[in-house]
């Protein structure tokens, strides 16, 4: 995954009408993540890749930031009981990296959850919803074939006055799992 091969277009302020309740409750979790997926299973995560990246103008413009920016970009992939269900990307201004979010660099295979939810003087937006069409089995996207399609959402949170913004793709497996639990992201 890059900066512009994560980037849906367009980004919209509600998920699509269409997509059952289930679904639309997954998107529009509140919290971490990761606690609503170990009620699924046994979550791991590994990093896939950690780097310093060129911002995009799309990301640019949704963590109100400047395009070619420098960012840490760091992205994972959580699997449940061995299912790959969801990659993220995060990224902080590379200045922010060695500051603010300098915690960021330093989780390992730890989620962020981890450090986001732990400080009162972090401040969450409202998320952002879209979704991408795979292209071809090449590895960006894990366990996808060409033409599926992947739901998305993103916030950004705000620490110090600076921005960590907070992708999660849930994979077509996911939502898998989800139905054999038939389980809310409660």
């Amino acid at each position: 995954m890059t900066p512009d091969t994560a980037f849906p277009r367009p980004w919209r302020h509600a998920p699509a009408p269409r997509l059952n309740r289930p679904i639309q409750a997954w998107l529009r979790r509140p919290g971490a993540l990761t606690a609503g997926l170990r009620r699924l299973g046994e979550v791991q995560l590994t990093v896939r890749r950690e780097a310093v990246e060129a911002l995009t103008s799309g990301w640019a413009a949704e963590a109100r930031l400047s395009t070619g920016a420098p960012v840490w970009w760091r992205e994972i992939l959580m699997t449940i009981d061995g299912v790959p269900a969801v990659q993220a990307c995060s990224f902080t201004p590379l200045q922010a990296s060695l500051g603010a979010w300098k915690a960021m660099r330093g989780l390992g295979q730890r989620p962020l959850a981890d450090i986001l939810y732990q400080d009162p003087r972090i401040a969450r937006s409202g998320f952002r919803f879209g979704q991408l069409r795979t292209r071809r089995p090449d590895g960006t996207w894990v366990d996808t074939a060409a033409g599926q399609t992947i739901l998305a959402r993103h916030s950004v949170f705000i620490r110090l006055g600076q921005p960590l913004l907070v992708a999660e793709y849930f994979l077509p497996s996911f939502w898998t799992v989800v139905s054999r639990h038939r389980s809310s992201p409660a």
